[in-house]
């Protein structure tokens, strides 16, 4: 009786902490819409900055609690340290990505998009095991088609309601979150070192990444610039906002609740996040979302419940926006 108890008061704080870490994840794309719209910053731009601060957080909480982790890291095999420099790679593209995604289009329908990740992951894992999709995973597609088409044309085929370039960077960026799902699994990265500690080294390349292609691509006087353009309510929406409560605080909730849970009901929790990121974009800024937009929220949700419970855990989703 006490066995269960317990299970079911972990499971509880499970679900919450992975309600809200999911939650937030949706506040940070708010936040980002926000930025873009009334600062006029760049995507790179708060890139750069969101990874680095968030980067620093990540680490400083591993030195307190996990150091050891740090040091088998540095000293692990060859091969391991190149899936971790390919997860970093693709975190960079991630987070790029879907900064410029929602800059082109809205909080909502950027993340709205990034599902279809999980897609991308569901037909690797049909050319790997070289198999047709299964009933229930070839509906879970069908569903995703259907909700892509009524957010980028409201149901008029003849028309493209989303800009065509806000399209690209979005379907590019559920491209990256498949592949950087993909990398920790095959080389077994979070079974070495755990998810948050891979999550850490992630940002720190994206870091690394995103300020050499600012510096190369827009030089230190246009970042100098960029930086004077925040006043104060703008670097908190950025720091406090985009990197703490969107990054560092979301990642660590939803981690700790999967853990908790189960990667199955972990995946699921991960659809509060374009349910989130439309809500407060809509109540805090005033974006309007047609009843196409909501519909094809609801039928992403669809898909991502069909697609997990077709293939156990593996159907499980990994979010790092």
């Amino acid at each position: 009786m006490s066995h269960n108890l317990d299970a079911r008061r972990r499971f509880i704080a499970g679900f919450i902490s992975g309600v809200v870490g999911a939650g937030l994840w949706g506040v940070s794309g708010t936040c980002a819409q926000f930025l873009f719209a009334t600062y006029g910053i760049t995507p790179l731009f708060s890139t750069v900055v969101r990874s680095f601060f968030a980067g620093v957080a990540f680490f400083a909480a591993i030195f307190v609690a996990r150091r050891a982790v740090l040091n088998r890291m540095a000293t692990c095999a060859k091969v391991t340290k190149i899936a971790l420099l390919v997860f970093g790679l693709c975190l960079f593209v991630d987070q790029f990505a879907c900064m410029t995604a929602v800059a082109l289009t809205n909080a909502g329908t950027a993340t709205v998009l990034q599902m279809l990740g999980t897609v991308f992951v569901m037909l690797y894992t049909c050319l790997v095991g070289r198999r047709l999709p299964r009933a229930i995973e070839a509906a879970g597609l069908v569903l995703a088609l259907v909700a892509t088409f009524l957010i980028a044309t409201q149901g008029d085929p003849t028309t493209l309601v989303l800009p065509a370039a806000g399209l690209f960077w979005g379907i590019l960026n559920a491209f990256s979150v498949a592949v950087y799902v993909l990398v920790p699994r095959h080389a077994h990265l979070f079974e070495k070192f755990g998810s948050f500690p891979v999550t850490a080294v992630g940002m720190l390349i994206t870091f690394v990444l995103s300020t050499v292609v600012y510096l190369t691509t827009m030089g230190p006087q246009m970042f100098v610039a960029e930086a004077a353009l925040l006043d104060a309510r703008g670097w908190l929406a950025l720091i406090g906002g985009l990197t703490f409560l969107g990054t560092f605080l979301s990642f660590w909730l939803y981690l700790r609740g999967v853990s908790l849970v189960g990667s199955i009901t972990g995946s699921l929790l991960g659809a509060v996040e374009p349910a989130s990121a439309m809500t407060f974009s809509a109540l805090l800024l005033g974006t309007v979302f047609t009843g196409a937009d909501w519909i094809g929220l609801i039928l992403m949700v669809g898909m991502l419940v069909l697609v997990t419970f077709s293939d156990g855990d593996d159907g499980a989703k990994s979010q790092a926006d």
